[in-house]
């Protein structure tokens, strides 16, 4: 597990940039596994912002709110067409399908389109408690895209995106931990304070399903892109 530790949010979401923008050079990066969240927003600008060409790659995002079409505005594939999508157009774009009130038929068509796209870059945020991708406290490491209830301090978290905070979606689909271990290369960006005990569990805690994050001690390519407050704790 790789560190890097910059004072500033601006500063870390530029070095992880130039993670993405030499794996695209290099042409390693055919399919980029996408977060939302405030957290990559910096990263995203970049890409916008650069000469990086994804018209022909894949991406996949590790998840969607259940019941939201992909036109409302808050959903995650409008967050996605927004900060990135609009400027950066990839050759397909996969989300797991919101709409569709059939769980299971969801997260097996999701789990064959990332069996079908392998991802050579997984870029992920971090909760406050630990969850990546909307993996909670509990999931089980062998879990591959399931529908999940959010927390409660989940749905707190996201109350800002929303005008009212009952118009937070209860339920998402999400990649799940072995998903998401399976990518080739990790990036977890993480900022602020509010992160930092969750960065000192994921990097020095056990490994353990009760801080999900905790998994990627086990991943052969993971790096941790931190502003001087998340790392604070470290």
């Amino acid at each position: 597990m790789k560190i890097i530790t910059e004072k500033t949010a601006q500063a870390a979401s530029a070095r992880a940039f130039d993670i993405v923008n030499g794996l695209s050079k290099q042409e390693q990066l055919k399919v980029l596994g996408l977060a939302t969240g405030s957290t990559p927003l910096g990263l995203y600008k970049l890409i916008r912002e650069s000469d990086l060409d994804f018209s022909q790659c894949t991406s996949v995002n590790l998840d969607e709110y259940v019941g939201l079409k992909s036109t409302d505005p808050q959903s995650y594939h409008y967050f996605m067409q927004k900060h990135l999508f609009s400027a950066k157009p990839f050759k397909e774009s996969f989300f797991p399908d919101g709409v569709n009130p059939d769980a299971a038929a969801v997260t097996r068509e999701y789990d064959r389109v990332l069996a079908q796209h392998p991802i050579d870059l997984q870029v992920l945020g971090i909760g406050q408690n630990g969850h990546i991708g909307f993996n909670e406290p509990g999931t089980s490491f062998d879990s591959h895209t399931h529908h999940v209830a959010l927390t409660e301090s989940t749905i707190k978290a996201n109350a800002r995106f929303f005008d009212n905070p009952d118009q937070v979606p209860r339920y998402a689909y999400t990649m799940g931990i072995a998903s998401i271990m399976a990518a080739k290369r990790i990036i977890l960006l993480a900022f602020g304070k509010e992160k930092a005990a969750a960065v000192r569990q994921t990097v020095k805690g056990p490994v353990t399903p009760t801080v999900p994050a905790s998994i990627l001690q086990r991943h052969s390519d993971v790096t941790l892109v931190l502003d001087k407050a998340a790392a604070s704790r470290l």
